[in-house]
């Protein structure tokens, strides 16, 4: 190896990145300001490794459908999905740009993302605003009332958030926000409240001493009251910061990306770049809204394990006792299990970020490729399911697993990448 005379020496390394990476909330922009690639022509960033638009699941059409309204590229439905059929628009994973994306994961260029900078190394990751609940683009809803709210993101949210995060000198310190939310009974995937309260704590004075329309304001207030799982996006792009600064050494076998577009699920480890390795998608198991069944349900969809790589999410289980029944997990002792068991393929625990319902033990840190070939055990990803037809939202909630042989492709390749035999 090059630096490193051992494996455990290089992931040890990588690791030792996360627990000192510096997350902060700089600001909120339009993609397009900081995403080159949205400036060249019809472009939509999407969720997970490289997809084409005939393998995107319904609910990932349905948001493209949408972005497509949103960018006013076409003046309905059927024009939308011609426009996307017949390769008018060029789709990248998010990924590939510095960024992540909720469920489809579908970024246009006027949408507005929060930026978030991992101080410690000096890169930036960006993702989309939450939307709420309810029929949403993430979940491939696109109709006139999804559209305009998207729209009042770009023209009233991001602006007015923009504002009041510019006034801060040194950003806002996102270690600080999640530090304090953990002890509050947030996981950071299914379970963002305490950590949307906070935030909400820490802008809302900011907002009120703005010289700003008082109608607008009054609208972005309730917005981020109304919106508990605003903080996930944030959490998300703070983790992809994370998670981009640690694979800057390129050695190793540390998890650092994990993603599904409904058709494959995709890893990086850090020893082999940015080189996807994937296989095909689960669907989640949980707990269904009234009326749904796991019959309705799209197989996995989005960035957002991201978190999990980070080592919240489902890898955190026991930090939410709240949220363990939605997702399906039988409840707080369950949710131990998982989250001892998940320290079974990781390399250690984050001094950071402490679970007061673990007896104060870190949150997982550094997700071992070999460990999980070793073992069998898969990280366990809390996630929102949608309905495999656009236009309906979200169903239920629950939990899904990577498929191993994304960690057996990573390692092998690892290995020949050594000189190994296998």
């Amino acid at each position: 190896m090059t630096n490193y005379q051992t494996i455990d020496e290089a992931n040890r390394a990588v690791a030792d990145k996360i627990v000192a990476s510096a997350p902060f909330l700089l600001d909120v922009v339009p993609a397009k300001s900081v995403i080159a690639e949205l400036n060249e022509g019809k472009v939509l960033l999407h969720a997970g490794p490289p997809i084409k638009w005939e393998n995107m699941t319904s609910p990932m059409q349905g948001s493209c459908v949408g972005a497509a309204l949103f960018e006013e590229w076409a003046t309905g439905e059927d024009e939308a999905r011609a426009m996307l059929e017949n390769g008018e628009v060029r789709f990248i994973p998010c990924h590939h740009v510095d960024a992540v994306g909720p469920m489809g994961g579908i970024t246009s260029a006027n949408m507005p993302v929060v930026v978030v900078e991992n101080r410690t190394d000096g890169n930036r990751a960006y993702c989309t605003m939450n939307e709420g609940i309810g029929a949403v683009l993430r979940f491939g809803a696109y109709s006139e009332d999804v559209v305009n709210r998207l729209r009042w993101m770009r023209d009233v949210l991001g602006p007015v958030l923009g504002k009041a995060l510019q006034t801060l000198d040194e950003g806002m310190n996102l270690n600080v926000i999640v530090a304090k939310a953990i002890a509050m009974g947030d996981e950071f995937h299914q379970r963002n409240i305490a950590a949307s309260l906070v935030f909400l704590k820490e802008i809302s004075p900011i907002i009120v001493s703005l010289d700003i329309d008082e109608k607008q304001r009054q609208e972005v207030i309730k917005f981020l009251a109304d919106t508990d799982q605003f903080f996930l996006n944030i959490m998300m792009a703070s983790a992809k910061a994370v998670m981009d600064g640690a694979r800057m050494i390129q050695e190793g076998t540390i998890v650092t990306a994990m993603c599904r577009n409904g058709e494959n699920f995709g890893i990086r480890i850090s020893g082999m770049g940015d080189e996807w390795f994937t296989a095909p998608v689960n669907t989640p198991q949980g707990l269904y809204f009234t009326g749904y069944s796991g019959e309705d349900a799209n197989p996995d969809i989005g960035d957002s394990a991201i978190t999990e790589t980070f080592g919240v999410g489902g890898m955190a289980m026991i930090a939410a006792p709240a949220v363990t029944r939605f997702v399906g997990t039988g409840g707080f002792g369950d949710a131990l299990k998982t989250s001892n068991e998940m320290l079974e393929i990781v390399i250690d625990q984050n001094p950071n970020f402490t679970v007061p319902t673990w007896d104060f033990q870190g949150i997982c840190l550094g997700i071992d490729a070999r460990k999980v070939v070793e073992t069998g055990i898969t990280p366990v990803i809390n996630t929102g399911i949608a309905h495999k037809k656009a236009g309906i939202g979200q169903i239920g909630a629950g939990t899904v697993n990577p498929p191993v042989a994304c960690f057996e492709k990573a390692i092998t390749a690892y290995a020949e990448k050594l000189g190994l035999t296998v």
